[in-house]
C-alpha cells in the first residue's frame, strides 16, 4: 500500500469514528460522573472551539473538514492553530493519544499558550493519565491561580489519582477562591472517603 492510499485509509478510518460520534446518542456515562466543572468540557478556556457533535453535520462535510484539517496539520507543523484544531477533531472521537500528540505540538508551538496547556490537562484526564493530566493542570494554575475551572479540574483529578493530600490542598484553594462553588461538597465527599480508605 502506497502512502497515498494509507493516508486516505486513515482519513477514511477517521470519518468512521466521526460519523458513529455524530450520530450516537449518548456521551460516555463516565462524563455523568464527572463534576460539575467539568461536564461538558467547560475546563477548556471560554475562547475554546466547541468540542461537542453536531448532530445536523452532513457526513460528506464532517470528511472534508476533517480531511482538510489533518492535512493541514501535517503540512504545516508550525502551525499552532492547525495543530488544535486537528487535536479538536481527535478529541471529538475520544482518540485521545491522537489528540494529545497535536496538543504537544501546538505546546511546542507556543510554549506560553494557556488554551493548550489546559487542553492538555483535559484530555490527559479523560484518557486516564493521572500523573500527565496534574502536570498540565499545575502548569495552567500557575499562569491563572484563579481560574476556578482549572482548581476543579485540578482537584478532580488528585482525587481520581488517589491522592488524598495533594486533593485536600487543590479543595482548599477551591474554596478560598469560590465558597460557593457546587462542586464542593461533592469534593469534601469524596475526599473524606479517600481518607477513610487510606486508613484501612
Amino acid at each position: 500500500m502506497n502512502r497515498e492510499n494509507l493516508m486516505f485509509a486513515i482519513i477514511g478510518l477517521l470519518l468512521g469514528f466521526i460519523v458513529g460520534f455524530i450520530f450516537s446518542s449518548t456521551i460516555s456515562q463516565r462524563d455523568a460522573q464527572k463534576p460539575q466543572a467539568l461536564s461538558g468540557n467547560p475546563a477548556l478556556p471560554a475562547d475554546h472551539p466547541q468540542i461537542q457533535g453536531n448532530t445536523n453535520q452532513d457526513p460528506q462535510q464532517v470528511f472534508a473538514d476533517v480531511q482538510a484539517a489533518i492535512s493541514k496539520a501535517r503540512s504545516e507543523p508550525t502551525d499552532f492553530d492547525a495543530q488544535m484544531k486537528a487535536a479538536e477533531l481527535y478529541y471529538k472521537i475520544q482518540r485521545y493519544d491522537q489528540a494529545i500528540e497535536y496538543l504537544l505540538k501546538a505546546n511546542q508551538i507556543q510554549p506560553g499558550s494557556f488554551e493548550a496547556i489546559v487542553a492538555l490537562g483535559q484530555v490527559n484526564l479523560d484518557a486516564g493519565h493521572f500523573e500527565q493530566a496534574e502536570k498540565w493542570y499545575k502548569a495552567a494554575a500557575l499562569k491563572k491561580p484563579d481560574d476556578l475551572r482549572v482548581l476543579a479540574s485540578l482537584a478532580y483529578t488528585q482525587l481520581q489519582k488517589g491522592d488524598a493530600a495533594e486533593a485536600e490542598k487543590a479543595i482548599a484553594k477551591l474554596e478560598q477562591a469560590d465558597p460557593t462553588n457546587e462542586d464542593l461538597p461533592q469534593f469534601r465527599d469524596k475526599l473524606a472517603s479517600l481518607k477513610t480508605g487510606n486508613k484501612k
